[in-house]
């Protein structure tokens, strides 16, 4: 069981940064998988970057590959997202998900069990 807290979505330009952070409750957070999803209006809730247990293995959506990063830091329960060069496609509420499982290069909704209430990022151009 943890528990997640999204924080750092707001409104940007389009070309700008954000940093999203989400805080893990427990004392298990090394034993979770971490990734981001994202959901845009209308649009289906997608996977956006992974991040190994130990932090040494992340996979990114081919839509923010080279744009974004994924990072923990193990002391703070804390997981990140780096969002660089952002575009109004990025809009979109993001969610931080945690899974018992190990890393998957590409991995389902279905498999993260964990969930935060989401951070609502803005991009215009």
């Amino acid at each position: 069981q943890v528990q997640l807290v999204e924080s750092g979505g707001g409104s940007v330009q389009a070309g700008g940064s954000l940093r999203l952070s989400c805080v893990a409750s427990g004392r298990t957070f090394s034993s979770y998988t971490m990734g981001w999803f994202r959901q845009a209006p209308g649009k289906e809730r997608e996977w956006v970057a992974t991040i190994s247990r130990g932090g040494s293995v992340t996979s990114y959506a081919d839509s923010v590959k080279g744009r974004f990063s994924i990072s923990r830091d193990m002391a703070k329960n804390t997981v990140y997202l780096q969002m660089n060069r952002l575009n109004p496609e990025d809009t979109a509420v993001y969610y931080c998900a945690a899974t018992r499982r190990p890393y998957a290069q590409q991995p389902k909704q279905s498999e993260y069990d964990y969930w935060g209430q989401g951070t609502q990022v803005t991009v215009s151009s």
